[in-house]
């Protein structure tokens, strides 16, 4: 017996709305598997539209910022908030996106000591301030970023992320959602 993938009611694949359904399949075909969190989340569907709007705007554009450093911000302050799903399932992508099977276990136990650029550590000690101490944050911060080639949107992205990543990490908590075992070897092992 597996054990639950959510403390709340997670509807059949057949009873999703369609639009959802779609995204979930679309994710499927691509990765192999369904992540959790989309089974999860559609227990609400408008919230669960909601989220992945925002996720979609903040972690799939173009920017300053790479998509392997949005993913260390998630990993960092994902374990910094304790949340076992996001670590176990955005370390799996900051592997793949890195190319280092490494990484990940690194910024999440302690990016300090982690193999990364001092710009890197530089986004991610302001996204750890953002994440635990943002009615501190100052005028100083901004100007260290910006001492390390980060722009005032490169910031926001920064701040954004560790941000909605505060939502997600409590909502993950709170539900008690399982991560998939197959995060658990992406980016650690080839793919078959």
């Amino acid at each position: 017996m597996t054990a639950p993938i959510s403390r709340f009611p997670v509807p059949e694949l057949k009873d999703i709305p369609e639009d959802i359904r779609s995204r979930i399949l679309a994710v499927q075909e691509k990765s192999g598997f369904v992540p959790n969190v989309f089974l999860a989340l559609s227990h609400r569907p408008d919230e669960c539209r909601a989220f992945f709007a925002y996720h979609d705007a903040l972690m799939d554009k173009e920017g300053g910022l790479s998509r392997a450093e949005r993913e260390m911000i998630v990993v960092a302050t994902s374990n910094a908030n304790q949340c076992q799903y996001c670590v176990v399932a955005h370390g799996a992508i900051l592997r793949i996106r890195a190319k280092n099977p490494l990484v990940a276990d690194q910024v999440a136990v302690n990016y300090r000591k982690a193999d990364i650029t001092p710009k890197q550590k530089a986004m991610l000690d302001f996204a750890m301030k953002v994440c635990l101490r943002s009615g501190e944050i100052n005028d100083a911060d901004f100007e260290t970023l910006r001492s390390h080639g980060f722009t005032d949107e490169d910031i926001w992205d920064i701040g954004a992320i560790a941000a909605f990543f505060g939502l997600s990490n409590r909502m993950a908590n709170m539900t008690s959602m399982r991560p998939n075992d197959e995060f658990f070897l992406l980016g650690r092992v080839p793919r078959k």
